[in-house]
Formats: structure tokens, sequence, C-alpha cells
């Protein structure tokens, strides 16, 4: 099945969270961080820490990405997420590695685990809950002009 770029990217992304849920993660797309950046997912997991996930879906994609490393400081453990046509050996080995075929996600490489100190893990576990309570009621009621004051 031949995609676009846009659908490529959202089957990856759309993989990878249901990964998360698998794993009994809970997975928030497009998380902005207080460095300016933006998690394509964030996922609380069932420790408390938390795992960032960057989707990339083709290699030039990567290869124009150096803000990538930005995305750690705020994160327990740091994932690609690729589709198995993406060249892996481009990705560095001192990261997580999810790959994602249609219907279907595996992590291939665990990340290793670098530790937030507790102040920044408190203040992201309040971003990630506000956001996440937002986005819900945005969802119970659309016309709420105030739901979605949260990102």
């Amino acid at each position: 099945m031949d995609l676009s770029l846009p659908e490529r990217t959202a089957a990856v992304r759309r993989e990878a969270a249901r990964l998360c849920r698998q794993l009994g993660w809970a997975p928030l797309h497009e998380v902005a961080l207080p460095n300016g950046r933006r998690a394509d997912i964030l996922a609380l997991k069932k420790d408390g820490d938390f795992a960032c996930i960057e989707v990339k879906s083709v290699a030039s994609d990567f290869l124009s990405d150096a803000k990538w490393p930005e995305y750690r400081e705020f994160s327990d453990a740091f994932y690609f997420a690729v589709d198995g046509d993406f060249p892996q050996a481009l990705l560095p080995p001192e990261v997580g590695l999810i790959v994602t075929a249609w219907q279907d996600a595996a992590v291939l490489r665990e990340a290793p685990v670098h530790r937030m100190a507790s102040g920044r893990r408190r203040a992201l576990t309040h971003r990630f809950a506000m956001l996440a309570a937002c986005r819900l009621e945005g969802m119970i009621d659309p016309l709420d002009r105030f739901a979605l004051s949260c990102e």
C-alpha cells in the first residue's frame, strides 16, 4: 500500500500510540515542552516515568532534525518510532527504537533510562494531566472555547 508522507507519518504515530496502550502507558500526542519543543508522543508509564517518542517517517526527516536531543531532558526514556521501510542504521544506537507495521508495532530496542529530577517530573506530570483533561473536556464540549486553553 502506497501512502503519502502525511498518511505514513500518521500511521507510524497511530501504531506507536497503540503500542503504548498495549504496554500500559498513557500516550498523549503533540505535547508542548517547557523548552519550546513539541513531543510527537509523550507517554506516562505505569511507574510514573515518561517516555518521549519522536516519529520519523522518512530518512530526510531524521537527517534534517538536529533538535531531537533536546527532548531527552523532558523524558526518562527517548524512542524513535519508524516504519519497517525506514533505514534504521541512520538512527543513533543510544536511543530506543519502535518499529511499526500495518496495525502492529514493537519495541526493537529499549531506551536507556535517564531519570529526570523530581521537580521537573512533578512539573511535567502536572502539565501532562492538565493537557489531557483539557483535551478530554474539549471532546466532551466542543463549544467550550476554554477547553484548549491549557496548550
